[in-house]
């Protein structure tokens, strides 16, 4: 059976959302349709091996992130709107009635995706975030050993949604079997990752290794 609202199966414009389509109008309505799962979302699980999740950017991060996507799907440039949005759903990270579970690599810490000065602040936010009670941080360093490969990024909503993200769409899988494969990947991602302490360590290094390649008086 399959885990939707309504008796029919979701339509393949909803399984796979082109960008082009889903932000035709800019970026703050796709922002507000991810506030309309938010609200329905009591279990929020979220792995990513290149990109730091959404919910856990700075705005200045966010910034740089979204200024890209105007360039690259030629949308309407409403990224002060889109960004304000993204900082206002983090709210909800500091709700006691959920849960948030991501898991990163420590590519994730690494990859040069904005400014130096943009990056440290961003590694600092997810050092604070180590110490959030119902948000759960695993990073998985360098030197760990994976059971199962980080593919790509993916997304989990209670128990009734998995979403990827590609270059060209939105993907929405709600099949139970799509379920079960994500929720084992993601089970199996989590439990090689390091948590709290161990986890600050791994950030603070690519902090360290970061400020140690900026010159003095920035880049």
């Amino acid at each position: 059976m399959w885990r939707t609202d309504s008796l029919r199966p979701p339509t393949l414009e909803v399984q796979h959302a082109e960008w082009q389509r889903v932000l035709k109008a800019g970026m703050l309505g796709h922002q507000l349709e991810l506030s309309e799962q938010d609200a329905k979302t009591r279990l929020y699980r979220s792995f990513e091996p290149a990109v730091v999740p959404g919910l856990l950017q700075t705005a200045e991060f966010a910034r740089a992130l979204f200024s890209r996507a105007v360039l690259v799907h030629k949308v309407p440039n409403d990224v002060n709107d889109a960004v304000a949005k993204r900082m206002q759903r983090q709210e909800m990270l500091y709700r006691t009635d959920k849960a948030f579970h991501f898991v990163i690599t420590d590519a994730t810490l690494r990859y040069r995706l904005c400014s130096p000065d943009i990056m440290l602040g961003q590694l600092d936010r997810l050092v604070s975030l180590t110490s959030l009670r119902n948000v759960k941080l695993g990073v998985i360093g360098y030197e760990t050993q994976y059971v199962v490969d980080p593919r790509h990024g993916f997304m989990m909503y209670n128990s009734d949604l998995a979403r990827v993200e590609t270059y060209s769409a939105e993907l929405n899988l709600r099949q139970p079997h799509e379920i079960e494969l994500y929720t084992a990947t993601f089970e199996s991602l989590a439990a090689v990752a390091s948590y709290g302490a161990a986890a600050r360590a791994i950030i603070n290094r690519a902090i360290a290794d970061l400020a140690s390649s900026v010159p003095e008086g920035g880049e």
